[in-house]
């Protein structure tokens, strides 16, 4: 017998078909032995009309009630869940972030998990009883519900998970598991059977949407076994119920992956915009002075770039922001112009980031040249460069995204079965 935390997404639980399919798979692990806690999203597109409806009532409206509207798409998939595993005979009742409680801290709208009490969950194993818990949600210290921001159910689940010490948490997706690039892309990606924490860490982050990155961040903290599966597969489909090895990608602690590949995988990100500051002096303080208006402003800087000049007097900063940021940029970096004391400033947008990544990496020389030579070969220029341990990241022109996934994925042989 095991402890399983069984989440599910929108698309898993998009009309009642779908959700009587999901009963169907947590009914499998209920007939197996298994305690079983389920958490849901709101069914697929759901969120999105009741956000519509809150910025129709009023742009300026008061987060906590946004809170309280855009919550109410998991309050009712996990009633509607609850009922049919009643209809099929399964020991079921819903409860919502606030019940269980779920704590968080007081960002209405993208809250954080503080605390989860999971005695009574546990409690209530002992009775039979399956909890269906409503995801993306909790409990302020004001005493409101609290959203965990988009994509929030994942975080739920693994933070559920961690609290009740489940064995592992499976994440039932509308795709069968993490694959060495994107499938829409590459047809030659295969399935990946495990890929270690920090590996999923850099390919959620870098433009994989498999998984939410702050989930991956907690399943990494507190060593949560998690599973990628399909909601789709037929739910008695031989291998399902496989309690250690279940069909799908297990992402796990570096230690349990026996033969490390050298590149584990090829992630992107579109609608990358690049800004470069020209002939700023070079000075103590001077990235302070741009990148804190910057932060202020709530605009995410990711790959930063410095060349100083022959006499070290001047440095050129370049770095990327979403293009959607990019006007909102400009206008803070003039804003900090005579602080900053830069010549010139210009953007460029429509770039994408295309990052190589794996663990095995730390220990194998050559694995940036071969990147750089296969793109060079095939014509596609380099815009900027960042490196880490696991990690190399290559901003390119947007026009180029997919000859050079292709590229990058076949020469590190991830086509290759």
């Amino acid at each position: 017998m095991a402890r399983i935390v069984m989440k599910f997404g929108g698309t898993s639980v998009a009309d009642m078909d779908r959700i009587r399919n999901v009963a169907r798979h947590v009914k499998r692990e209920v007939d197996a032995g298994h305690e079983v806690a389920v958490v849901v999203s709101a069914m697929s597109g759901k969120t999105n009309e009741l956000v519509a409806w809150t910025r129709d009532a009023s742009a300026m409206h008061d987060a906590r009630e946004y809170d309280a509207v855009v919550a109410s798409g998991e309050q009712v998939t996990s009633g509607l869940l609850a009922i049919a595993l009643q209809n099929i005979g399964i020991n079921a009742r819903s409860w919502q972030g606030w019940q269980i409680p779920i704590k968080t801290d007081n960002a209405h709208g993208a809250a954080r998990i503080l605390e989860i009490d999971g005695t009574e969950l546990i409690r209530r194993f002992g009775e039979g009883q399956v909890a269906v818990v409503a995801g993306f949600q909790g409990l302020g210290p004001d005493n409101r519900i609290a959203t965990l921001g988009r994509g929030g159910s994942d975080t739920s689940a693994v933070a559920i998970a961690a609290a009740i010490k489940a064995d592992r948490c499976d994440i039932y997706t509308d795709v069968d598991g993490v694959y060495t690039t994107d499938p829409r892309i590459e047809p030659k990606a295969k399935r990946l059977k495990k890929i270690a924490f920090e590996e999923m860490l850099e390919m959620a982050s870098l433009g994989a949407k498999v998984l939410q990155v702050r989930s991956v961040e907690l399943a990494m903290v507190f060593k949560v076994r998690t599973f990628v599966r399909s909601s789709f597969e037929d739910p008695d489909a031989p291998g399902m119920g496989d309690l250690l090895n279940p069909p799908g990608t297990l992402i796990c602690d570096e230690e349990e992956i026996v033969e490390q590949e050298v590149v584990t995988g090829i992630a992107y990100a579109k609608d990358e915009a690049q800004i470069s500051l020209r002939r700023v002096a070079d000075r103590p303080g001077v990235s302070a002075a741009i990148f804190g208006p910057l932060a202020e402003s709530h605009i995410n800087v990711d790959m930063i770039v410095q060349n100083i000049s022959e006499d070290g007097s001047k440095t050129d900063m370049t770095f990327t922001v979403p293009s959607g940021d990019v006007d909102k940029a400009l206008k803070v970096l003039e804003g900090a112009k005579e602080k900053v004391g830069f010549d010139v400033i210009q953007s460029e947008s429509g770039l994408v980031k295309v990052s190589v990544i794996g663990i095995g990496m730390r220990s194998h020389a050559g694995v940036a040249a071969s990147a750089f030579r296969a793109l060079a070969e095939k014509g596609i220029n380099i815009k900027a460069i960042t490196t880490s341990e696991i990690k190399i990241s290559i901003l390119i022109d947007g026009a180029y995204a997919e000859l050079a996934v292709r590229t990058l994925h076949s020469v590190y042989g991830l086509d290759k079965s």
